[in-house]
């Protein structure tokens, strides 16, 4: 009886044993999953501040050329500007913000915030920032406007591309 209750005790043992090898496998795949999570987060923060800085700049030249890199050239897009309402492809968005905005300033300077927030979907990725616009237009007028800005880019081959974006002022008084 002694030898069977010793058999038994060691089985249970060994039942054992194997459960805290399978929770100690998943906690250390939640663990790595969780790491690799964190780390995408922060590369994805880069590349993203990266891309908002330099689509920035870009605008900042005065001429629409510069920043078309950052846009999908799909018909059906739609990007939403300050004024007007909409444009419906690159093309349209290109000589309307080059006829309404840049030909009439001298100097302009788009600077995103501080406060960018990136969420992303394997190739899909949306950002948020607050912008500062400042323009000197031709005849000598300073213009300054804080921005809201929300785009929302897609992963197509090694580049991320603006596939629809939405700038806007905040109404006044608020």
């Amino acid at each position: 009886m002694t030898a069977s209750m010793g058999r038994a005790a060691r089985n249970h043992a060994e039942q054992w044993r194997w459960l805290l090898y399978v929770v100690l496998a998943i906690v250390g795949g939640l663990l790595t999953f969780v790491g690799a999570r964190a780390q995408q987060k922060a590369t994805d923060d880069a590349t993203f501040r990266k891309l908002i800085d330099s689509y920035c700049a870009a605008w900042s030249t005065g001429n629409a050329e510069a920043p078309a890199k950052f846009y999908a050239k799909d018909n059906g897009l739609v990007f939403y500007d300050v004024a007007p309402f909409s444009y419906h492809s690159w093309k349209e968005y290109h000589d309307g913000v080059q006829k309404e905005f840049l030909e009439g300033a001298s100097e302009i300077k788009l600077t995103a915030g501080k406060d960018l927030k990136v969420n992303r979907r394997g190739t899909v990725a949306w950002t948020t920032v607050p912008m500062h616009l400042a323009e000197k237009s031709k005849d000598g007028k300073t213009t300054e406007m804080e921005l809201r800005y929300t785009g929302i880019w897609e992963k197509r081959g090694a580049s991320w591309v603006l596939v629809h974006e939405h700038l806007s002022t905040p109404a006044a008084g608020s």
